[in-house]
């Protein structure tokens, strides 16, 4: 017979950050159980000042709510401790704005099963990238990636990503660990075995991004110099 513990680490952990997100959180939620309902999930919501943390008591939703705004990276974080404290075998990246969909997850474990440490749900394996200044950023990451790696990443800005156990800790318990892709340069420098699965990513339910046109040049510019110069003095564990 076994424990209800060993029943847990065979789970999915689906980390949802959540930003003001009052106009997107429900439907995202909704639509996670009723198309998963075998999967655990916990909203993380980091310090908005809507009313996505109401929303998500009102509907009995698994909140982590944070008291302040720590940004995607500690608000991922948060998610990735209590991952880690509740023994999950994997955790997923799970945008809270209704771009990710739940129907991929399982395709995404199944990749996992097969010994992967990081899965990337792709929109690239099968469709082919346009030529947008989001798009060129896209392809200058990947080229940066396979330059300083040798692995190929067709969506390396692709925020649906899947961790096994050991990635866990490693966002749980280092503190320079953010859900970006200078990060998973990084890991696959230290030797972590990435893969990934077609999906398909919709865009923003409801609701403003905050990557506007001038962001998302400044995020592109950052992420290259983070991956072409930075990792080289990164610690390595």
């Amino acid at each position: 017979m076994r424990t209800a513990q060993v029943e847990q680490t065979e789970k999915v952990l689906v980390v949802i950050p959540a930003f003001n997100e009052e106009a997107n959180i429900e439907m995202v939620v909704e639509e996670l159980i009723r198309k998963c309902p075998e999967l655990d999930y916990i909203v993380v919501n980091d310090g908005s000042r809507d009313r996505t943390a109401q929303i998500c008591r009102e509907k009995g939703y698994q909140l982590l709510d944070l008291p302040v705004n720590l940004g995607l990276a500690g608000c991922f974080q948060a998610g990735m401790k209590y991952a880690w404290n509740k023994g999950y075998k994997y955790a997923i990246q799970f945008d809270g704005d209704g771009q990710h969909r739940p129907e991929f997850i399982g395709a995404m474990k199944a990749k996992m099963d097969e010994g992967y440490e990081i899965v990337i749900g792709s929109r690239f394996i099968r469709g082919k990238k346009d030529y947008s200044l989001r798009m060129i950023g896209s392809r200058l990451i990947a080229g940066a990636i396979f330059l300083t790696t040798g692995v190929r990443v067709t969506d390396p800005t692709s925020g649906m990503r899947m961790f096994n156990r050991k990635m866990i800790g490693e966002f749980a318990l280092n503190l320079n660990y953010g859900p970006e892709p200078d990060t998973i340069s990084h890991l696959l420098k230290q030797g972590a075995s990435i893969g990934e699965v077609p999906v398909e990513i919709m865009d923003r339910a409801g609701g403003e991004s905050y990557l506007k046109p001038a962001v998302a040049v400044k995020y592109m510019v950052r992420i290259l110099i983070s991956i072409l110069l930075i990792q080289n003095f990164r610690k390595r564990g």
